[in-house]
């Protein structure tokens, strides 16, 4: 890639981060976090997009890969149609509130020691053999994040409209929290990559890291508690073709990058040693 083409996709990156951050503030994170799948259609190998990839780096978009988007649009249409309704929050303090009820702290404490287990028993004996060590702090740290990362962006949505909320102690817990749990997310991640195949890691910490998110959305925000069954029962299918897609996207990522038969070895040794023919 050319530095003008490297740079735009930077860009178009970092922006998709913001607008993702800003997202919480107007939608459940039960409605934000899946969608989270979308991202993989414009993702490949090395974070390229699959469908620019096909044009700017000419990689084959194979039919499984087809399948793979087609799979998660189709369970990210399903949840959006299916979402609950934001709740109405008129200042940080309502989401202080939600956040220290007895179920939420349970679930943040258990996360803790649960995270502290695996950093102070399991990273050092097990980390370079279990990729499941490093995607699961970053998993259980990444609900929390997205937690108080929602708390943050409903903040800087209500102080933009003139209620400063800033001046509330508990918006700058909430930033501590995003910025350490970013922090220490940034840090196992990257041991991650380096030490497993990316491949591997990218479909398991998405399962892992959405699956936290909604239930600690579940716990502090009581999404589904304006629900019916049906409806959940129909979020959680959507769900499942994302995950569907999301696997059968990174299985078969490399099935265009295959030789053609006739570039493969000979079966049954070199072509470079075989006996000149003899005229018949």
């Amino acid at each position: 890639l050319t530095y003008p083409v490297s740079f735009s996709l930077l860009c178009t990156v970092i922006l998709g981060e913001i607008a993702n951050f800003a997202a919480y503030a107007f939608a459940p994170a039960i409605l934000v976090t899946p969608l989270g799948a979308l991202s993989i259609i414009f993702r490949n190998h090395y974070f390229c997009s699959a469908v620019l990839a096909h044009f700017i780096l000419q990689e084959k978009l194979h039919i499984f890969g087809v399948l793979g988007c087609v799979l998660c649009v189709v369970g990210s249409t399903t949840i959006v149609l299916h979402a609950p309704q934001e709740r109405n929050i008129e200042s940080v303090k309502e989401v202080w509130h939600l956040a220290t009820q007895p179920g939420f702290l349970v679930y943040s404490a258990l996360v803790v020691i649960a995270v502290s287990v695996l950093i102070f028993y399991c990273v050092p004996r097990y980390g370079q053999t279990h990729l499941i060590v490093y995607v699961g702090i970053c998993s259980l740290m990444g609900s929390l994040t997205v937690m108080s990362v929602k708390a943050v962006s409903i903040a800087l949505k209500l102080s933009f409209s003139g209620m400063n909320q800033f001046v509330y102690f508990e918006t700058w817990i909430f930033t501590i929290i995003v910025i350490t749990c970013c922090l220490l997310q940034i840090n196992y991640l990257n041991k991650a990559l380096d030490t497993f195949n990316t491949a591997v890691i990218s479909p398991v910490y998405y399962v892992m890291f959405t699956s936290f998110t909604i239930l600690a959305s579940m716990i502090m925000f009581k999404d589904w508690d304006s629900q019916n069954a049906s409806q959940i029962a129909t979020e959680l299918c959507g769900f499942i073709t994302i995950l569907s897609g999301t696997f059968l996207l990174h299985r078969t990522k490399d099935m265009g990058n295959t030789p053609k038969p006739d570039e493969e070895a000979p079966v049954f040794g070199d072509t470079n040693n075989r006996a000149p023919e003899t005229a018949a």
